[in-house]
């Protein structure tokens, strides 16, 4: 491991504890409760997964529509459509997000044992669909500087050379290229910055 690793990895463990503190009481989009009945078991130990709700061909974004949901909090995704993303599995099934947290969240917890085929994220700057396996995350974290959807999201970005300059503009918090992460280094620590109540 590399100290940059390091330094990530331990920022991302900072970040998680911090997120879940924060965000612990809130539950979905609303505050309200979503209905479900997931206490865990009784020594706390069981965690959320979230389960493909649709059939996507894989090749190609399908469009957002109004009778789609989001797997992760339930909300329909043309509601907040400059956060939108999507993935889709090898198996054919997939799932629509209404935002970026949300992502973060099924890609971390994931009941699909059927490896991602292919996944787009709304940019952040553009508000063009990219390719989210290639795009760039920045891992902003202060959510008093921010009007977002479900209190926080990362900001994605298909250039890096974008997130990197977002990064030295945001002055909410101190972030370094550090904080500029990839689909394939979010886990269930750094989801946990976005979507604690919900994991």
């Amino acid at each position: 491991m590399t100290e940059r690793d390091g330094r990530l990895l331990e920022r991302r463990r900072l970040l998680g504890l911090l997120g879940t503190g924060a965000v612990a009481g809130l539950a979905g989009c609303s505050g309200g409760d979503d209905g479900s009945d997931d206490d865990g078991d009784e020594n706390g130990d069981d965690e959320r997964t979230f389960e493909p709700n649709m059939e996507h061909p894989g090749d190609d974004p399908v469009d957002f529509t109004g009778d789609q949901d989001c797997p992760v909090c339930g909300m329909p995704p043309t509601n907040y459509s400059r956060w939108n993303a999507q993935l889709a599995h090898e198996d054919g099934t997939g799932a629509i997000f209404d935002t970026t947290g949300c992502l973060f969240a099924y890609v971390a917890a994931t009941a699909s044992d059927s490896p991602i085929e292919n996944a787009w994220t709304m940019d952040y700057e553009t508000r063009d669909l990219v390719d989210a396996t290639e795009a760039y995350y920045v891992l902003i974290t202060d959510e008093d500087a921010v009007d977002d959807p479900m209190t926080i999201n990362p900001r994605a970005f298909g250039d890096e050379a974008d997130a990197l300059e977002f990064v030295e503009e945001w002055d909410a918090e101190e972030l370094t290229e550090d904080d500029v992460i990839g689909l394939e280094d979010v886990d269930r620590d750094v989801a946990m910055i976005y979507r604690a109540s919900r994991l």
